[in-house]
């Protein structure tokens, strides 16, 4: 059963404002009076012109009837618009009251049981003769036009009369009522609907620019710059599934496994004659051509820079070009390019079919070099600049504007303002999990989070590293857990919601790029927790500014 209530008066005529009018002036303090009550049952769709709830008696429903009124001895007649119509008030009055019980009382907010409800005919503009009666409505059932000065006091009696022993209707009841007649289950306005919408018109507009690989069709050696939120991610998958599509041998590569991650699973889905050859890690690409796993980069030490930056890309342009024609690539697609180190394309030109002509599509932002290597392809490409932010709230856009390098068109979504919780770098990570808890309790699903650190790792991650980097990513897509990353593994990545621990132990040279990465990772909401002078050493004071850091 589904109800419909009415908050404000729509009165049908008259005659209804004339019923409702006494109804308000004679009703006492905690009286309820409700009109135009629709409830519908698995029968039909009722009416209740007024629903009144009377403190200390019970509910009575009215049925009002205007103008002339009278019964033939068969049936009740009503002349309107100058036409005589046959009308029944006594059992729209009845099946309305019944169907209106039955909804209050499933209602599982409901715990006042069976009270006392009735139902009542008013025919404000018709006079009774003092013997009327009917078998289904006697005189005491009907408020005639003599009646309504007095209208509620009968209404009560009518209420009390019952010889039933039912509870009197109390203050409490009222409430309950009021609660019901509101509806149970209703969608709100909430968190995730707000994200969703704000995701279906970012699709839109990303897919729009799909307009731009049209325009460089008859290229093949082209570099995509743009900041947080551009796109960028779209527009190299989207390249590489073209290319594909067109007969291409294809290799999407990037350099973070979180990123490789998520392009697997998404081409993973495309018709297979649209995947590109290769998805993955520049390492893994070398892993298939022979070349060794390699220490843990994250360690930064002298022997992993040796073999990431000199050993790995020597030994891979050597197995790159002991390649067969077959096992080569017509195009490669490097997203998040900024990461790569100069001596990695090499191998990468060495492994295309045709070295100084094949297709190399990069796309970068510079405002995103995590990793000190600022290397660049060795082969000259036509440059293209993405200025539209397409994917942040233009809450979150504006908050990391004074990060980017040039200035964006914000062009995304509303949402709330970003928050920034004042906290010491120790405290960081548990006020970051408290601020997770009230993303929560707000709505947000757990799919929907991540929380990040600058510094040093969640003990949730380091937990789950433990079981390798691809059962750790696969947590990426579990719906059921939070994420917990670090803004160096979280490249190319978005979540809607993003709690930001800023949690390094001490400013370096690249503390302004991590928070570049951090605060630009969030779509719809996110919460910023750290130190306020730390962040404003690092971001400046216009970061400081936008973040309504504490002495702003």
């Amino acid at each position: 059963m589904t109800i419909a209530p009415s908050d404000t008066p729509r009165l049908a005529n008259r005659a209804e404002r004339r019923v409702y009018e006494a109804l308000i002036e004679q009703r006492q303090p905690h009286d309820l009076v409700v009109a135009g009550q629709r409830v519908t049952d698995h029968l039909k769709d009722h009416e209740v012109d007024f629903v009144v709830a009377i403190e200390g008696a019970g509910i009575v429903c009215l049925e009002v009837k205007g103008g002339e009124v009278w019964h033939d001895g068969h049936g009740w007649r009503q002349k309107r618009g100058g036409r005589e119509h046959t009308i029944e008030p006594v059992r729209q009055a009845r099946e309305a009251c019944y169907a209106l019980r039955d909804y209050v009382e499933k209602d599982p907010r409901w715990t006042q049981g069976r009270l006392r409800w009735d139902h009542v005919v008013v025919l404000p503009n018709t006079e009774l003769p003092d013997g009327f009666a009917l078998a289904d409505c006697p005189r005491w059932k009907v408020i005639d036009r003599n009646d309504l000065p007095s209208m509620v006091a009968k209404l009560r009696d009518v209420l009390l009369g019952q010889e039933l022993d039912r509870p009197l209707l109390t203050t409490t009841g009222i409430e309950q009522i009021r609660t019901a007649l509101s509806g149970r289950g209703l969608p709100q306005r909430d968190v995730v609907a707000r994200a969703l919408a704000n995701e279906d018109a970012a699709d839109t507009l990303t897919e729009h620019q799909g307009v731009i690989l049209d325009a460089i069709r008859l290229l093949n050696r082209i570099e995509v710059r743009g900041g947080a939120g551009s796109g960028k991610t779209f527009l190299a998958m989207e390249q590489a599934r073209r290319l594909a599509q067109r007969g291409q041998r294809v290799a999407l590569v990037c350099y973070s496994h979180g990123l490789a991650s998520y392009l697997e699973r998404v081409t993973a889905t495309w018709p297979r004659r649209q995947q590109p050859a290769y998805v993955g890690e520049f390492h893994a690409l070398g892993m298939q051509w022979g070349a060794p796993e390699g220490p843990d980069e994250a360690l930064r030490t002298e022997e992993t820079v040796q073999f990431w930056e000199h050993d790995l890309p020597r030994q891979m342009a050597e197995l790159a070009m002991e390649l067969e024609i077959g096992h080569r690539f017509d195009s490669i697609v490097v997203d998040e390019a900024q990461d790569f180190a100069d001596s990695w394309w090499e191998p990468m030109l060495i492994a295309l079919k045709d070295p100084d002509e094949g297709g190399l599509y990069v796309f970068t932002d510079e405002g995103q070099r995590v990793f000190n290597r600022y290397g660049s392809p060795p082969v000259p490409l036509v440059p293209l600049i993405l200025d539209h932010n397409l994917r942040n709230t233009r809450q979150i856009a504006n908050a990391f504007q004074p990060l980017v390098d040039h200035p964006m068109r914000f062009l995304g979504g509303e949402g709330p303002a970003v928050s920034f919780v004042a906290c010491s770098r120790d405290d960081a990570l548990s006020v970051g999990d408290d601020q997770i808890e009230a993303l929560l309790e707000a709505g947000w699903r757990p799919e929907d989070l991540a929380l990040l650190t600058t510094g040093s790792r969640h003990p949730e991650q380091a937990e789950r590293q433990k079981e390798g980097h691809k059962a750790y990513w696969d947590t990426f897509w579990d719906t059921d857990q939070v994420f917990y990353g670090h803004v160096l593994g979280f490249k190319g990545l978005e979540r809607r919601a993003v709690v930001l621990v800023v949690n390094e132990a001490s400013q370096f040279d690249r503390s302004r790029e991590r928070l570049y990465v951090g605060l630009s990772r969030a779509r719809d909401q996110l919460v910023v927790c750290g130190e306020p002078e730390f962040i404003r050493q690092v971001g400046g004071p216009d970061l400081a500014r936008r973040l309504s850091l504490p002495g702003e």
